[in-house]
């Protein structure tokens, strides 16, 4: 989000980020202006090969000065198919983050094109999306309106049906997708979160740094709503996006908290009771509960007893993934299942 660690183990990870005060210096850093980029322009489709990812240098003016990527499956996408853009974590890039995590996999599998949203050292030194930062994840302007630009040019080219766009990120990437369903819920259909942070839950870098190892004890239901629809236009009676929440339980740099405050905030959002609809064991240390409607509940939330930070996936499954930076092993495909629950991978429902 706003750290570093190393992908083998929770304390290791931790260890790469140096001092609190280290990171703080860090955050007080104040990146150049971000540049003004061309207006946008058509993508031939013939410039975006199959089964490779592409980047797409001109699609609007850019005001978060982030690269746009591409993928296309290895088949064409069928027309009206859903497009799902991935968001990195810090110190990631966007091509190893989408492939280790199963994202390329399920897209070929399911013939869905990608949208790879990259950070930039001139944002952020350690490559993070800037979550916390209003001026990023507000409507109209820095990151999160260069991510909306990505989203309707990819959305042009491929021919997307506007009414399945998903958005998942791990970790800074998480926080920046919950931000993206708040500042633009009539963008998205649904999205997921992996180890991220509630929406409106710090504005500055100290703040964030605080919330992400203590989540607010304070702040209630209503509030934790209330900051979501400060970040929306109004939206009268209709629905908000759908979202699915993970959280490994030995993670040390996001407090686990965070994830019961965000479905706590989503549920909330969705005018739902706070007890959970369902709570099961799926498998030993795997625990899933749900908020709405069983057969397609509203909200969410995975915890792992034994994952520490990162993106939980199955080696052994079937495009279930493979072990990378902060991309761990759960004994879980979790894109899949975030794919199942979003209703577009039949194969898992």
């Amino acid at each position: 989000m706003i750290w570093t660690r190393k992908p083998s183990s929770a304390a290791g990870m931790l260890s790469s980020f140096g001092r609190v005060a280290t990171r703080l210096a860090s955050l007080a850093w104040a990146p150049p202006p971000k540049p003004l980029r061309a207006p946008p322009r058509a993508v031939p489709k013939a410039s975006i090969p199959p089964g490779r990812i592409t980047e797409i240098p001109a699609f609007g003016s850019n005001p978060g000065g982030l690269r746009m990527l591409v993928y296309a499956p290895a088949r064409p996408p069928r027309p009206g198919a859903p497009l799902i853009v991935v968001l990195h974590g810090c110190r990631q890039g966007a091509e190893a983050f989408a492939t280790d995590a199963g994202w390329l996999a399920l897209a070929d599998r399911l013939r869905i094109p990608l949208l790879l949203p990259e950070q930039s050292t001139l944002n952020n030194r350690h490559r993070c999306f800037n979550w916390y930062r209003p001026s990023d994840t507000g409507r109209g302007g820095g990151e999160a309106m260069s991510i909306r630009q990505m989203v309707r040019a990819a959305t042009r080219h491929f021919g997307t049906d506007r009414r399945r766009l998903f958005i998942v990120g791990l970790s800074a990437g998480g926080a920046m997708a919950v931000a993206m369903l708040a500042a633009y819920p009539a963008v998205f259909a649904g999205g997921a979160c992996v180890a991220g942070m509630p929406a409106g839950t710090a504005s500055s870098g100290p703040m964030a740094l605080l919330r992400m190892h203590r989540a607010d004890p304070y702040r209630s239901r209503a509030g934790l709503v209330a900051a979501v629809h400060a970040s929306a236009p109004p939206r009268g009676k209709q629905p908000w996006p759908r979202l699915s929440i993970w959280q490994g339980e030995q993670d040390r740099t996001v407090n686990p908290a965070n994830a019961e405050v965000l479905a706590a905030q989503w549920s909330g959002l969705h005018g739902l009771d706070p007890d959970p609809a369902t709570d099961a064991a799926v498998a030993p240390g795997i625990r899933r509960r749900t908020w709405g409607r069983a057969a397609r509940p509203a909200v969410e939330l995975w915890t792992i007893a034994g994952l520490g930070h990162g993106f939980p996936i199955q080696q052994a499954a079937p495009g279930g993934g493979r072990p990378g930076p902060w991309v761990l092993e759960a004994g879980l495909p979790a894109a899949r299942h975030i794919a199942a629950f979003w209703g577009i991978d039949p194969a898992m429902g």
